[in-house]
């Protein structure tokens, strides 16, 4: 029984391959993955991001503020919480010369409206503080980016 078995695993496997097929070539690992790297090598890399300006530690402090002012705003029932997301959107039109900067920005909003998200359920007095600590300082960062950088 088992030779008979092995016998036609042999005969299955000799139709599998049919004759005069073309032998696969084998390569070794480590040469496969260096022919693997010079394939990526010919592909044309993009061209290198230009470095940040010097005001863009600022900038993404201002897009966390917006956008926890975002979420604090419209948690405590204000009206202008939308403001805080339209303003987010002019900043990104304006400031957005790239995927990798534009990534950052939203980046920042994202983590300011997410972590007051999850501290926050109710507006609370304590959030009140926040949300008048973020406008103030907002307004600082602002008028500083303005004064400094002009625009």
């Amino acid at each position: 029984m088992i030779r008979r078995f092995a016998g036609l695993l042999l005969a299955a496997t000799l139709l599998a391959a049919p004759f005069g097929a073309p032998a696969q070539k084998i390569v070794p690992v480590e040469r496969a993955a260096t022919e693997k790297g010079k394939e990526k090598e010919k592909a044309p890399s993009p061209p290198p991001e230009p470095s940040p300006p010097p005001y863009e530690p600022q900038l993404l402090r201002l897009s966390e503020m917006m956008g926890a002012l975002t979420y604090l705003r419209g948690l405590c029932g204000e009206r202008d919480a939308e403001t805080y997301r339209a303003k987010m959107a002019a900043l990104l039109a304006a400031e957005a010369t790239s995927d990798a900067r534009k990534d950052r920005l939203a980046g920042a909003y994202n983590r300011g409206f997410q972590g007051y998200a999850l501290t926050y359920r109710t507006c609370t007095p304590a959030a009140r503080v926040v949300i008048a600590r973020f406008l103030d300082e907002a307004a600082r960062v602002s008028k500083d980016l303005a004064n400094r950088y002009g625009g």
